[in-house]
């Protein structure tokens, strides 16, 4: 029995697939392909050949023809089953919704298969050194050179570059007739001439590196740009509602992962006469984890709704809101799923201090909580801008 309070059994059964499969690898196989310098590669096309990586994606193009609720569904049950796949959210979500909404018919042929069954994997690249999180400062230029566009600029923390046989870049052009400069999106193959990347050594425990990227006079046909060359903007926040919803959930599924394995010790662990989870110090601190994931986890799937319905403005409000609940959900508990473990809470053993530095990049990162709480602020309350 479904009702608008619980997720269609469609949905409920795709979460049961996925994290029967992502079970059979774990969190023991995440770290250690971390640690060795290896890649979930053979994760990644797994999902893609179960047809759950291009879930989101129309089905003329190999995907699933679902929404962004389903993909976000797949997100967090990796995650929960401590495989958090970053990519996730880049390629099928951001990238995938971009192309699908705004793509030729020959630019969806060409890149949206490879997307969806995990062969073509595509990165998205807008952060930039001296931007941070005001989009309107970026630097990262197309000039228009007879038939082809050649871009010049620098890019960082973009995710996965290495895995990535392209990347979506959000630059900046002159209009011609106007002479303002407004963003443009293109799809730039990461073997072309002049686009270099370096990794940024992280202290996050995962297989998937972060970049920085620089563009050298990279030159690039006509067709490489995304959309309509004047409506970069509304096509740039296509992509952004997903990111946030896809965030949501790579941090809801962290967080259970961190609550699962802190509630299974506590009922083991026996240091006085009792397991320690019969301690109310022990207990609470869990209990309001599992309350605080739940309201998150039901932000994000209201946010995924409005979105799927079409809702932009609703959706944008909700996502915001999921990321910054799903965020300070997932610190907490894996704050507490440490603290659970004692001693063996910081050991490589037990896996859970990883957590705190992978929890923690979602309260930074795609947009930071003091963002959310602007938006909030201007966009709920009415209140006046303050950046």
């Amino acid at each position: 029995m479904t009702n608008n309070f619980s997720e269609s059994e469609e949905r409920q059964a795709l979460r049961r697939e996925v994290a029967k499969l992502a079970g059979k690898y774990g969190r023991e196989y995440f770290t250690e392909k971390a640690r060795s310098g290896g890649k979930t590669t053979d994760l990644w096309l797994e999902i893609g050949k179960n047809g759950y990586l291009g879930i989101n994606i129309p089905e003329q193009y190999g995907g699933g023809g679902g929404g962004i609720g389903d993909i976000a569904a797949v997100c967090e049950e990796l995650a929960a089953q401590g495989c958090p796949l970053l990519l996730m959210v880049v390629s099928p979500a951001i990238c995938g919704t971009i192309i699908s909404r705004y793509g030729t018919e020959e630019q969806k042929q060409r890149w949206l298969p490879g997307i969806c069954d995990g062969t073509g994997t595509m990165a998205f690249a807008i952060t930039e050194p001296d931007a941070g999180t005001n989009t309107h400062n970026i630097t990262t230029t197309a000039r228009k050179d007879g038939d082809e566009w050649v871009l010049n600029g620098r890019k960082i923390y973009i995710s996965g570059v290495d895995e990535a046989d392209n990347v979506l870049v959000v630059a900046r052009a002159e209009d011609a007739r106007t002479g303002k400069v407004k963003p443009v999106l293109f799809v730039v193959p990461t073997d072309s001439a002049g686009f270099e990347y370096n990794v940024i050594p992280m202290e996050i425990v995962s297989p998937e590196h972060q970049f920085t990227v620089f563009m050298d006079d990279v030159r690039l046909p006509a067709d490489a740009i995304v959309g309509d060359e004047d409506g970069g903007l509304v096509q740039l926040f296509a992509g952004l509602n997903p990111e946030r919803i896809m965030a949501a959930s790579f941090s809801t599924g962290l967080a259970r992962f961190a609550l699962d394995r802190a509630a299974a010790y506590a009922k083991e662990r026996v240091v006085f006469k009792d397991a320690i989870g019969s301690h109310q110090a022990i207990a609470h601190p869990l209990a309001q984890s599992h309350i605080e994931i739940e309201m998150a986890r039901l932000m994000t799937q209201k946010a995924a709704a409005l979105y799927d319905a079409g809702d932009d403005l609703g959706a944008g409000e909700a996502a915001n809101m999921a990321k910054y609940a799903a965020a300070e959900a997932a610190c907490d508990a894996a704050d507490r799923a440490v603290h659970t473990h004692g001693g063996n809470g910081i050991t490589q053993e037990y896996g859970m201090a990883g957590l705190l530095v992978a929890t923690r990049a979602g309260r930074i990162a795609p947009v930071s909580r003091e963002m959310i709480l602007n938006f909030v602020a201007m966009h709920s309350l009415g209140l006046p801008k303050s950046y």
